[in-house]
């Protein structure tokens, strides 16, 4: 993955915009991780972060609340993601308006995992959404939200093919989705043949590139096995040796995912969105590199969400 030297600006402004995603606390201790971790990144002003659904809308509280403090104690532009897994349309279409009417102007549209997790069949729920598409449409109908959601530049685990899962897409675009966010992946190349693809299609809405910071190898390794995303040989042996040098991996990871978005950005990708994993210093430091800067000195006033 070469690249030419990178300059953040030539003129004193970041050239990218930056999203971030963050997943609902389960504990108090989770609660003031994420918020310590928002409160660092908000000065950056990034174009919106969103949260997290569990599986089978196992966190949809947990997600509302955050959502709805997000709107109410920060100048934040929050996306709720949204599945339509275990529950009627009607369920679904509550949970819409509810968004709409805490000021959330932004939904993440998803089909889901089943309850049982990734690798279970999906079956849609008796009176419910069909999918994500019809997810869209439900969504569009309610109220003019933007709307966000997922692609698979290495083709969805459940798809036939990569040409299906862009089919269905296609089929996300048409009913209303103003953007797609990627799995996450670790070779551009992978990315950019697959934008190739989506645009060959005619599909012209922003491909977002999301991009996971290596915290701990071993635990990307596992998401990846499990969201279909393929690791290469020389990222394993950026990290090999290092379990227990926790220092050392840290250094590494910064370099490995400084590298991946310069090179994206070099190649003309004006947008990129960051899995947190609700950490703050990693993504906080390659923002830095991209040329980032906090927006005023002294910051949003997100001190006002610290733990209750």
């Amino acid at each position: 993955m070469s690249h030419a030297p990178f300059r953040p600006s030539r003129r004193g402004a970041c050239p990218v915009r930056v999203s971030f995603e963050f997943f609902p606390p389960k504990t108090p201790e989770m609660e003031e991780t994420l918020w310590a971790s928002i409160k660092r990144l908000a000065p950056l002003g990034p174009h919106f972060v969103s949260v997290t659904y569990g599986a089978g809308g196992s966190t949809r509280e947990r997600t509302h609340a955050t959502v709805k403090r997000l709107v109410e104690e920060t100048s934040l532009a929050p996306a709720a993601h949204l599945t339509c897994v275990s529950a009627t349309r009607e369920e679904v279409n509550e949970v819409v308006r509810a968004y709409w009417e805490a000021g959330v102007r932004h939904i993440v549209a998803l089909r889901g995992d089943p309850a049982e997790g990734i690798g279970a069949a999906f079956r849609p729920h008796p009176g419910g959404y069909e999918g994500s598409p019809e997810l869209v449409a439900g969504i569009r109908a309610i109220a003019d939200f933007d709307v966000s959601v997922s692609a698979y530049p290495e083709k969805h685990p459940e798809s036939v093919s990569i040409d299906a899962d862009i089919e269905l897409l296609k089929r996300k675009v048409d009913a209303g989705a103003s953007r797609a966010i990627t799995q996450f992946f670790f070779d551009n190349d992978v990315y950019f043949r697959y934008l190739d693809k989506v645009r060959a299609r005619g599909i012209d809405i922003p491909i977002v590139p999301g991009i996971l910071p290596v915290q701990n190898f071993k635990q990307a390794a596992n998401f990846a096995a499990r969201a279909g995303a393929s690791v290469p040989a020389w990222l394993a042996n950026r990290f090999d040796g290092l379990d227990n040098d926790v220092e050392t991996r840290r250094l590494i990871a910064a370099a490995v995912a400084a590298e991946q978005v310069i090179d994206l950005v070099d190649r003309g990708v004006t947008d990129l969105h960051f899995y947190t994993m609700n950490r703050a210093d990693l993504v906080y430091a390659i923002c830095h590199l991209l040329g980032l800067r906090p927006t005023t000195a002294e910051a949003e006033p997100v001190a006002a969400v610290a733990v209750a």
